[in-house]
């Protein structure tokens, strides 16, 4: 009892600790934090934090995999790679020499991969010449590239932490810098997305082929992530390659990627977050020199496709002598469902930390597993997704045993309400989460773009804290009964084969 009481003190301390940061933060945020739309649509989100001489931005456009066009899969991640070659001015010896030897390259693909993939009448040598005048062109127009100029002048001027990432929904670009070298920043960012320059396109393609190949090819769990989600979605695109499937990489061309370009970056479609010892008064009037001149453009149309409802299990078995691994995942829906809220709670239920069902079940007290979790948006959460369960066996067990141990998790959820206990913790973790993704530039910086672009206001980050204190046990259950259901489950693993014994000899089936 005495421990009980402890318990329930230090939970309580820490409920009200956290709620007068949340009100001291949501009070301070909004007057620190403007929001602005230029005349050509663009998003700009600045919060004011004085506390260092420097400021992080985030970058999020509203295209990732999933608006790769039909049979150029890899194509948004192509050009997250191309936004770093740089722009007319930078990165180039010459750039009117540069242009013309770039239109070379296009019209020698072009001829090029026509001839290639005729599928009568093919003449290979005819397919070797063409190749060769295009490798011709390729070194022509390399010949005026100043290589990794874009990223020299970031760094030359104290910029930190240049990156890009492209997943399913989105692709985002960010770095930071002191706030003296913010006009330079306003520069360089505006000119990569309103003069950048497709150079050295089929040389990035080149490297995009060998991240697939250490990534996906040479690593089972990612072939078998890459088969599982291919299983999960017939008609929705979540079930793409977001690196791209390599018979359609090999034909990616800077000609297509250029519309792609004009299509998805455009000012409607962005929204950019700065956070650091800004002000509006300094910042906007830059921002409007810099990114006011882009032309305005519609922003594109929403994607129109619905995965068909699923009335089967599915399963995917890979036979590797890599180690054993097992998910499943159940269609949910997307984030804008009223019932968004409850899966993080599921989630957080049986995956956050050593407290969590999973852990405590298959990790701690069967120890049958390195490993074990869930994810409530899988693999994606702009559309609807998966709820994935998995789990990573221990030596002598299997990927069937942790099928079967998570099973008996997701019944609890069904059948049993949980405990006062757990409930407050998730709600309590939900606000020291958001609390400590607040904490820096760049952290703030990401949740505030992402919020702003999904739902129009940044001050969604505490409304997502609110929505979930409100779940109840019942909407746990209700929700744990409609979607976790055999019918909607995909399942994948790995099993484990025995080395050859000797050379000829069939791999025989791990056995326990």
């Amino acid at each position: 009892m005495r421990r009980y009481l402890s318990f329930f003190s230090l939970t309580l301390v820490a409920i009200l600790s956290l709620g007068r940061a949340m009100a001291q933060d949501i009070a301070s945020f909004e007057k620190r934090t403007t929001v602005k739309v230029l005349k050509n649509g663009l998003t700009v989100v600045l919060c004011e934090r004085p506390e260092a001489p420097v400021f992080s931005f985030f970058t999020i456009v509203d295209a990732g995999a999933v608006q790769d066009p039909q049979g150029m899969s890899g194509m948004a991640h192509m050009f997250e790679h191309e936004a770093f070659k740089g722009t007319d001015r930078i990165g180039t010896t010459d750039y009117a020499k540069e242009k013309v030897a770039l239109e070379k390259v296009e019209q020698a693909w072009t001829a090029y991969d026509r001839e290639d993939r005729r599928e009568n009448g093919r003449d290979p040598k005819r397919v070797a010449a063409l190749k060769s005048a295009f490798d011709k062109a390729v070194a022509d127009a390399n010949s005026y590239v100043i290589k990794n100029r874009f990223g020299e002048i970031i760094e030359r001027e104290g910029g930190v932490g240049l990156n890009a990432t492209t997943n399913l929904d989105s692709t985002q670009y960010f770095y930071s810098l002191p706030v003296n070298r913010f006009e330079i920043w306003a520069y360089l960012e505006s000119s990569r997305f309103h003069s950048g320059v497709l150079r050295e396109f089929y040389k990035e393609r080149d490297v995009v082929h060998e991240e697939r190949r250490l990534r996906t090819d040479s690593s089972p769990v990612g072939k078998m992530v890459e088969q599982f989600l291919a299983a999960a979605y017939t008609a929705h695109p979540y079930g793409r390659s977001v690196v791209g499937w390599p018979s359609e990489l090999d034909h990616l061309s800077a000609t297509e990627a250029a519309k792609f370009y004009r299509k998805y970056y455009v000012p409607s479609n962005m929204v950019i977050a700065l956070v650091g010892a800004l002000k509006p008064e300094q910042v906007f009037p830059i921002v409007e020199k810099y990114f006011g001149p882009i032309p305005t453009s519609p922003k594109p149309e929403p994607l129109t496709t619905i995965e068909p409802e699923q009335f089967a299990e599915r399963t995917v078995t890979i036979h590797d002598k890599s180690q054993p691994f097992y998910i499943e995942g159940y269609h949910r829906p997307g984030y804008q469902d009223p019932d968004d809220a409850v899966y993080d709670v599921i989630s957080d239920l049986v995956s956050q930390g050593r407290t969590s069902r999973l852990y405590r079940s298959l990790v701690r007290d069967q120890k049958i597993a390195a490993t074990a979790g869930g994810i409530p948006g899988f693999p994606g959460n702009k559309y609807p997704g998966l709820f994935a369960f998995f789990g990573v066996p221990l030596p002598g067990h299997t990927a069937l045993e942790m099928g079967q141990a998570i099973h008996e998790q997701i019944n609890r959820l069904k059948t049993e309400d949980v405990s006062d206990e757990e409930l407050q913790m998730v709600k309590t973790r939900a606000k020291a989460n958001l609390i400590r993704g607040l904490a820096n530039n760049q952290g703030l910086a990401i949740q505030l773009a992402t919020a702003q672009l999904r739902y129009g206001d940044w001050r969604e980050l505490f409304r997502d804290v609110d929505k979930i204190d409100k779940v109840t046990k019942a909407d746990i259950r209700r929700v744990a009964n409609k979607t976790f259901v055999d019918s909607n489950r995909t399942v994948a693993v790995i099993e484990t084969t025995q080395a050859q014994a000797a050379a000829g000899a069939p791999a025989q089936k791990e056995t326990h």
